[in-house]
């Protein structure tokens, strides 16, 4: 039987760094920002769609996806926002599913899946534990604002676009406190890992 694990947190919680932590230990980890890069890529049917939805302006000279432009649309506006989510979502759904399957087919006994908007896509269903990595909202919001050099207004519209940390900490089957160093993170996450009985 493999493990599915459902990986999440919020921005700027340092999910990808644990992320990071599980490809070191060669755990397989699908993660759904990359799939969600990739079905957008020119050629692609949600790329169509993106496109028509959009309009131009929003690609590169190239005629790919500007994300920058593209994220400062949907980040301060809920109904586009919701209008790329039903185009993008179901495509890495099918593409992450398709990955986990593989994956366990070869035998992996653990299954990493990274998702951003877990709780908020109603994913949860996906995995067999909830892995939340948890930082306090100041934590929060200065390592946003040192990470991506943004203003604070478009620092407190990114965090404002996701369900609050603190309510995802309380649906999570278990939790890594991020507040401190990555050494204590990554202390949390082996003896998760024994606890499940991925590793020894």
């Amino acid at each position: 039987m493999s493990l599915v694990i459902g990986l999440t947190g919020g921005i700027a919680s340092g999910k990808s760094t644990v992320a990071k932590m599980f490809a070191e230990l060669d755990i397989p980890v699908i993660d759904a920002d990359v799939i969600a890069r990739e079905v957008v890529e020119p050629g692609e049917e949600p790329y169509k769609r993106v496109v028509e939805v959009f309009g131009k302006e929003i690609l590169n000279p190239d005629g790919s996806i500007n994300r920058p432009k593209l994220g400062s649309i949907i980040f301060s506006n809920e109904d586009k926002r919701k209008q790329l989510n039903q185009i993008v979502h179901p495509a890495v759904r099918k593409q992450m599913l398709k990955k986990k399957e593989d994956y366990i087919e070869q035998g992996e006994k653990c299954v990493v899946l990274d998702i951003p908007l877990l709780f908020e896509s109603k994913l949860t269903s996906l995995a067999d534990q909830i892995l939340v990595v948890f930082v306090d909202a100041e934590t929060q919001r200065k390592r946003l604002l040192e990470r991506n050099q943004l203003t604070e207004q478009e620092a407190m519209d990114r965090i404002g676009s996701q369900m609050p940390l603190e309510e995802k900490a309380k649906l999570a089957d278990e939790l890594i406190d991020n507040n401190h160093t990555i050494e204590e993170s990554k202390n949390q996450l082996l003896d998760l890992l024994r606890k499940w009985n991925i590793i020894e």
